[in-house]
């Protein structure tokens, strides 16, 4: 089978890409409800005014010189620049830094700035750097290469002062340990500026790339992020405010802008002296500005360049949900997530708190200082006092983002506020090893000491806004029942939407109603996370039920849906769809392909592409792909795809060759021999099979399933001692897996050992007491 899609989750500041596995699609019952969007799905032009372009921050500095002066000397001016001695920050003057046996020496010759350092060949070699990126707490450094690339250098100058430990270069992955040809050396593909960096640092950015060429020909119209990066081109604007002819279009609420990020207009919040926290003086009707500020601000693969302000974020992005490695199972940040889905998770976007309620959008300040900031909508003399905080006024214990809001630092050197703003739970860290604001200042203490000055504090604490930890962690885990508790996160509306998305994504192969009703009302939830996360899961868990269930969202006004819908009908449900939907289905798979061509600078969609090609029978064009894709990087999912395709061509020798040649590239890739080892077990190649699983369940001991196929080859080829053995491991390190569990009954039943067959039995029973099969099982054992 080849593997599912791939997501191309990007990230904005210049981090990495996260190479996600696919979060597999789900099945429904079909529904003639159609989907109701909360807002408008864009603010664009009116179709008889002339198509805006860019003018310039400078343009708009006329007008607005009050917001210019705030910009002037933000992150967002300073986001990109060119290397000059004025942008410049670190050290040039013969400086060196030692990383992995390579002295890298920054120098400056003929006014320009250069690094000597390792190449892409390994190789010492004198570099220009072109560019400065960001500014502080650190600031990194673009080197230009053939084909329009540029690449991020991965020692960053640390733009602290020395009191904070600053003044100084540092390696950006210490740990690591990089080489030449690694995908994160700074030469490499993931430190690739086109790709990873450059839409959220610059303004009306085009990458431009041409995957015949394999070159880059990136445009943008200012190097920084400017007014027009948020508020939209801006020539129409600038004809309304000249009052030139025609400009009576423009007199609308955005004035010839697209984008009109009103939220706040005409707002004032109301304070409860009873609660001592405010509310709007009316609901948030949308949420343009949030989505504005998360097309960078978010953990989010881009899709097209062909952002008009104002659309939907996932018209043109698709946002992380809250996915395992990425946060924590309570939402907490774990990996570096930039803000948006953890905001989306808080109780202040619920209440209709915008990004510019606590931050001014131009300067990027706060609105006020510390705990100023809190205090313009919950009342001091409630919160911000020893009652509420139990510790003394003005300590750092006493600030409302100690407790509230923790940070995480990323990149060595930049701590992050999360922005979920939740209660503190330091049971939960108790309970499933989650983090807690008490112990991240508190370090000399155990979470169960934390947790016992909460229940003294508060004998019944509040769970919170976010619900869903517990039903997250159970199923991470594969505890049993755990579909039980994402369908009560699914069910409960007053959560928040990413988390009901969440839930839906993590759901298991479950097929009772309660699923497919609550998979149902995903499809036409009014968020758009909520319905694509729910198609997704529709082919996963039904797929029968795709063709009479997805359909309708074909036509979704959202365009990640739409794709999303799509890709799920391509393939084995295409012959089945009705002729009213059949032109539906062609635009939006047309704009699916359209988005992994924009990426195909990435091996991740080419794979995709692949993988839609093998499911419509397209062989040569799946290869084609495929191979594309390994021609960029050793990615091991097209390898997978490609020997699987091969296999389905019953051509074995071949599929072995495929995985055998990206094994040579990636010789310590658990996948890799994983796949191998169940190639050579369908050529009747057991000894070498059970070699190669072997040495899969090795290198990736945390993948339950490598074990378990490893001991199934081993009793398989006779050796039902060791097979045992192997699921002994397994279940100790898993103690909740049924499947390693009905392997231990079966293995030890077949050798003769039916004590330890019962003994494994009662085990299984205990997980699932009310299982009737496993009962039987049982009691056949006990005959």
């Amino acid at each position: 089978m080849l593997a599912a899609t791939v997501l191309l989750i990007g990230a904005s500041a210049g981090y990495l890409a996260l190479q996600q596995p696919p979060p597999a699609p789900k099945t429904v019952i079909a529904s003639s409800k159609p989907p109701v969007p909360t807002e408008s799905p864009a603010i664009t032009a009116t179709t008889d005014q002339a198509a805006p372009s860019y003018v310039g921050t400078e343009t708009c500095s006329g007008c607005h010189s009050q917001q210019h002066v705030l910009w002037k000397g933000s992150h967002h001016d300073m986001a990109m620049q060119v290397a000059t001695d004025k942008t410049v920050l670190g050290d040039f003057n013969r400086a060196t830094f030692s990383y992995n046996g390579i002295t890298s020496t920054f120098f400056t010759r003929d006014g320009k700035f250069f690094v000597n350092t390792d190449g892409a060949d390994g190789k010492l070699a004198d570099f220009e750097i072109k560019y400065t990126f960001g500014v502080t707490p650190l600031q990194q450094y673009l080197v230009e290469f053939p084909g329009g690339r540029l690449q991020a250098f991965g020692i960053a100058w640390d733009s602290r002062s020395k009191a904070q430990g600053g003044q100084r270069w540092f390696h950006l992955y210490p740990e690591q340990k990089l080489q030449a040809g690694n995908p994160l050396h700074w030469t490499s593909i993931d430190q690739n500026w086109n790709y990873q960096c450059a839409d959220c640092h610059s303004t009306n950015l085009q990458k431009n790339y041409d995957a015949t060429s394999k070159t880059f020909n990136t445009q943008w119209s200012e190097l920084n992020v400017g007014c027009e990066a948020c508020h939209g081109p801006a020539s129409n604007h600038l004809s309304w405010a000249k009052h030139e002819p025609g400009s009576e279009h423009f007199s609308g609420a955005g004035k010839g802008l697209a984008a009109v990020l009103d939220e706040r207009r005409g707002v004032s919040w109301l304070s409860e002296l009873k609660t001592g926290n405010a509310s709007r003086s009316e609901p948030r009707k949308s949420s343009k500005e949030i989505e504005t500020c998360a097309t960078c601000h978010s953990r989010r693969g881009q899709t097209s360049d062909t952002f008009v302000h104002g659309q939907r974020l996932a018209d043109n992005y698709r946002p992380s949900l809250l996915d395992d490695g990425l946060y924590w199972p309570d939402g907490q940040q774990r990996d570096e997530v930039f803000n948006h889905g953890s905001f989306l998770q808080s109780k202040m976007f619920a209440k209709g708190v915008t990004c510019s309620d606590c931050h001014e959008p131009h300067s990027l300040k706060l609105r006020a200082e510390g705990n100023g900031v809190c205090a313009q909508c919950h009342l001091p003399n409630k919160y911000d006092s020893p009652k509420h905080s139990f510790h003394p006024q003005g300590s750092t214990g006493a600030q409302c983002v100690s407790c509230h809001m923790p940070t995480t630092t990323y990149m060595q050197v930049d701590p992050r506020n999360d922005h979920s703003l939740r209660i503190p739970r330091p049971d939960l860290s108790v309970s499933l090893g989650t983090p807690n604001a008490c112990n991240s200042c508190h370090t000399d203490k155990k979470p169960q000491w934390a947790a016992a000055k909460v229940q003294q504090w508060f004998p019944h604490p509040p769970a919170g806004h976010q619900r869903f930890a517990e039903a997250f962690a159970a199923a991470s885990q594969g505890l049993p029942g755990a579909d039980a508790g994402l369908l009560a996160v699914i069910a409960d509306v007053t959560q928040p939407a990413i988390a009901r998305a969440g839930a839906l994504s993590r759901l298991s192969a479950s097929r009772d109603q309660q699923s497919f009703s609550l998979l149902v009302d995903g499809l036409y939830d009014d968020n758009e996370m909520v319905r694509q996360a729910a198609v997704e899961t529709v082919v996963r868990i039904a797929p029968t039920m795709s063709s009479q269930a997805l359909p309708p969202l074909l036509a979704d006004p959202v365009r990640g849906v739409r794709m999303a819908a799509a890709r799920a009908l391509a393939g084995a449900h295409e012959a089945s769809l009705k002729p009213a939907n059949r032109q539906a289905f062609k635009q939006a798979l047309d704009e699916y392909i359209a988005a992994q061509l924009f990426n195909a600078d990435r091996p991740e969609s080419l794979t995709n592409l692949g993988a839609l090609y093998a499911e419509r029978g397209d062989v040569a064009q799946a290869e084609a792909y495929f191979r594309q894709a390994l021609a960029l990087d050793p990615f091991t999912p097209a390898a997978v795809n490609l020997a699987s395709l091969y296999q389905s061509q019953s051509q074995e020798p071949q599929a072995e060759r495929v995985l055998r040649d990206a094994l040579i590239r990636s010789p310590q890739e658990p996948t890799l021999h994983h796949t191998l080892g169940l190639a050579l077990a369908r050529q009747q190649r057991l000894p070498e099979a059970v070699s190669e699983l072997a040495l899969a369940s090795q290198l990736a001991p945390e993948h339950l399933r490598y074990r378990y196929v490893y001991a199934v080859a081993l009793n398989s080829s006779g050796q039902a001692a060791a097979a045992i053995k192997v699921l002994e491991a397994a279940h100790k390190d898993f103690p909740q897996d049924q499947e390693v569990l009905l392997g231990l009954i079966t293995f030890n039943r077949d050798l003769g050992d039916k004590r330890a067959a019962k003994r494994w039995a009662q085990t299984l029973l205990a997980l699932s007491p009310n299982d009737k099969g496993i009962r039987q099982l049982l009691d056949s054992l006990e005959q």
